[in-house]
């Protein structure tokens, strides 16, 4: 009787451990993967959709295939992570070379400015609209992202942009004059959205390029991706800047960084008349920072490129 007793106490045991395994297998996978094998601990990225963007900043760079081992890594992966297009990424946090992964991870998780700005550098198209970190004390990581446009958005802009583009880009013309085209075009055809920045009536779509594009109204968001996309059409290398309170565009041409602020462009003027200027159109730092310092103050500390030519 003893024997059976064992025996059926041990097929009992047997039973409750392959239940617990069976309930608990993707914390048993997570604690295998952390702790015993080695290659998971790489950030591999892969799938990237078509507006991944196959250069690197001073700021932040591509990373793939790669143990994270500090903290500029972990910056690399957030940025490869948003420009690759994906919703949703898990990585691990080495166990034994980097000690302050977690930390480090927890901390930028946190730093909404510091994600913002690492968002300036992507294609407008894999922006995040929100961005959420879940990570555990075994070292997972998981970054989820939600975009601010869908499909059918990408699609009808796309097409849109595509025909402008066509009608107005001369190739015989120079980079700078092409720009000059397209910006006056944008303002032209559409409005700063005052009652959305001022009083936060929401009416339209004006902070992403849908707005200017098919309702006529922008606020900077609007303008800056807008233009963002006429400057990718172009293969020009370029990105977005943000101050705390302002973003707008900068480009690469012929080895030089130039701003362009399409907001301070279209000003809104007390006669009701729709002005244009180009005050604003393709100027260095220094000449940004003499004109108006409130609104353009951004961090150099960030924004590396332009700050090379703020002497």
């Amino acid at each position: 009787m003893k024997k059976i007793g064992r025996l059926l106490f041990t097929v009992s045991l047997l039973l409750i451990l392959t239940g617990v395994v069976f309930l608990k297998q993707d914390s048993i996978i997570t604690i295998f993967k952390t702790y015993f094998t080695s290659n998971d601990s790489k950030v591999v990225i892969s799938d990237k959709n078509e507006y991944y963007r196959d250069y690197d900043f001073l700021f932040v760079q591509n990373i793939d295939n790669k143990v994270p081992s500090d903290y500029q890594d972990l910056l690399n992966v957030y940025y490869t992570v948003i420009n690759s297009g994906k919703d949703e990424f898990t990585f691990y946090c080495p166990k034994n070379k980097y000690s302050d992964c977690l930390n480090d991870v927890e901390a930028i998780a946190n730093d909404q400015t510091l994600l913002s700005n690492i968002n300036n550098y992507v294609h407008p198209y894999n922006a995040f609209s929100n961005i959420e970190t879940e990570f555990d004390n075994l070292g997972k990581i998981t970054i989820k992202i939600v975009r601010p446009y869908n499909k059918d958005d990408i699609s009808k802009i796309n097409n849109k942009v595509d025909k402008i583009y066509n009608e107005l880009y001369d190739k015989d013309k120079s980079a700078q004059d092409n720009i000059k085209t397209f910006h006056d075009y944008i303002i032209n055809n559409s409005k700063y959205d005052s009652d959305r920045s001022d009083r936060n009536i929401i009416n339209y779509r004006s902070d992403i390029a849908y707005g200017p594009l098919f309702e006529g109204y922008a606020i900077c968001g609007g303008y800056t991706d807008l233009m963002q996309l006429f400057l990718e059409k172009m293969n020009l290398k370029s990105f977005r800047i943000s101050s705390h309170m302002h973003i707008w565009n900068v480009v690469l041409i012929n080895d030089k960084w130039y701003h362009i602020d399409l907001t301070w462009d279209d000003p809104v003027a007390s006669d009701g008349i729709d002005y244009l200027s180009q005050d604003y159109l393709l100027i260095d730092t220094n000449k940004l920072l003499n004109m108006e310092k409130t609104q353009h103050k951004f961090d150099e500390n960030i924004f590396l490129e332009v700050k090379e030519t703020n002497h």
